[in-house]
């Protein structure tokens, strides 16, 4: 079966009743788990953004809390899983902001993780990849956050 493109289901979902479409959110949300947490950021979260990042910052902790660090693979497997989930709450706040503000908390945690990620040259790069992303996305915001954001990013680099 092929998918139909986003203008075709959205000129569908037009001619469908509140009832028919509430069924059909429902029925989404059972198959797949992102599904469900999209449908519960749009409904419950999006409306308090600062609520929603600092909820997503405790569990960012949380994770960074049970990295295993009895050797380097563990801990490249669990940071990459963390900037994964990182990513996937971005996606689905789609604010600038909210991205900007996530990547910088998670560059810090990992620059003041110990055992230090200067001593593993992939989480190094990782490191250096996510600054020069943020670097990018810096510029695309308000002159007044770009300052301030700039500043926190600077520090970030001083390694």
């Amino acid at each position: 079966m092929k998918a139909a493109t986003v203008v075709q289901i959205k000129k569908e979902l037009q001619h469908r009743n509140p009832e028919e479409l509430l069924e059909l959110c429902l029925r989404l949300s059972k198959f797949k788990k992102e599904n469900k947490e999209l449908l519960t950021y749009l409904l419950f979260e999006a409306d308090n953004e600062e609520g929603y990042v600092q909820t997503v910052k405790l569990e960012v902790d949380a994770l960074f809390s049970e990295i295993n660090t009895n050797s380097y693979f563990y801990i490249k497997k669990s940071v990459r899983k963390i900037l994964r989930n990182l990513k996937k709450y971005i996606r689905y706040s789609g604010n600038k902001e909210t991205e900007v503000e996530l990547l910088l908390y998670f560059c810090q945690k990992l620059k003041d993780f110990r055992p230090s990620i200067e001593r593993n040259t992939t989480l190094t790069n990782l490191y250096e990849r996510q600054l020069t992303y943020l670097q990018k996305k810096i510029a695309l915001l308000h002159e007044d956050l770009q300052y301030d954001y700039g500043l926190l990013l600077e520090e970030l680099k001083g390694i």
